[in-house]
């Protein structure tokens, strides 16, 4: 147990009582999920949460099904005691932190998968990932069954894939996009940071430059894909530690490539190794509203 004076629960079954009196009592409530090793992106979310919800959960899950074989589950980040102080000092109500036993059964098979959407973009080089995601959130929307859910634009691919499995399975549930917080020095805030030598940690700030860069470009009227991809691209491939995995432009909402911005809100997404971490960073940009911002 944390030092932090917060409830928390190990089971479903905890998690489903505390709701049960949450909604005797008439009130609404958020859900924030997470992996943990929360930084203030994550509370900038369940900030949002606390505001619009009169509880909120988070659910602080290293989820083993949205990982490759080749991927970094062991040694991704955690340090549950420093999650729960950051969710108490947000405003949360409740942390939710099963084990993986508690979420899979050792015999489960059934999953959550989408036809569109996740064979771009991450879904291309971590196939198996947004299956993962899918069915883990599905799991929490049923075990929570929250009035709204937050996600960070920073995984703006997984906000599009969840938006769209929550309309197409009925989810009674608003699913909340919150901007990126980023370092003092541009760097979107990632768990995997910590991964960063000093030297990759300045080498990383290339991602930020080159979104910034391809914003600029779009806000002064830049309508066509490739310009913007190239100098993007151009950026990162000036800092030598960098390696690029993608940088592309999509439909937000089909998460297809284009080559014109015309009247649908696109994504400008990367994914970039420095050293051997991977790092993603993007911007939105929606033509139908005056600065550009999602709708």
């Amino acid at each position: 147990m944390a030092d932090s004076v917060i409830a928390t629960a190990k089971t479903v079954d905890e998690v489903r009582e505390h709701v049960r009196a949450w909604r005797k009592e008439g009130l609404t409530v958020g859900l924030v999920p997470t992996m943990g090793f929360l930084h203030e992106g994550h509370k900038s979310l369940i900030t949002r949460a606390v505001a619009e919800n009169d509880r909120v959960v988070v659910s602080d899950f290293v989820n083993p099904t949205q990982f490759g074989p080749t991927e970094d589950l062991e040694s991704y980040p955690r340090d549950f005691d420093r999650d729960c102080k950051l969710c108490a000092d947000a405003g949360a109500a409740l942390v939710f932190h099963p084990e993986p036993s508690d979420m899979y059964a050792p015999d489960a098979c059934t999953f959550v998968d989408m036809t569109a959407l996740t064979h771009e973009l991450c879904g291309l080089t971590r196939p198996i990932h947004f299956r993962g995601v899918m069915t883990v959130c599905s799991k929490l929307f049923n075990i929570v069954q929250p009035d709204r859910v937050y996600y960070g634009q920073k995984d703006a691919q997984q906000l599009s894939v969840i938006r769209r499995m929550v309309r197409d399975l009925n989810f009674p549930i608003t699913v909340v996009g919150c901007p990126i917080i980023r370092e003092d020095d541009g760097l979107a805030k990632s768990s995997r940071n910590t991964y960063l030598s000093e030297e990759e940690r300045k080498a990383a700030l290339c991602l930020s430059r080159a979104v910034f860069k391809g914003q600029e470009m779009v806000k002064a009227g830049e309508r066509k894909a490739a310009p913007v991809l190239d100098a993007m691209k151009q950026i990162i491939e000036a800092e030598p530690l960098a390696k690029i995995d993608y940088v592309k432009m999509v439909d937000f909402e089909n998460i297809v490539q284009i080559e014109q911005i015309e009247d649908r809100p696109i994504l400008c997404a990367m994914a970039v190794y420095i050293g051997k971490t991977r790092l993603i960073d993007n911007f939105i940009f929606d033509p139908s509203t005056p600065d550009g911002t999602l709708a």
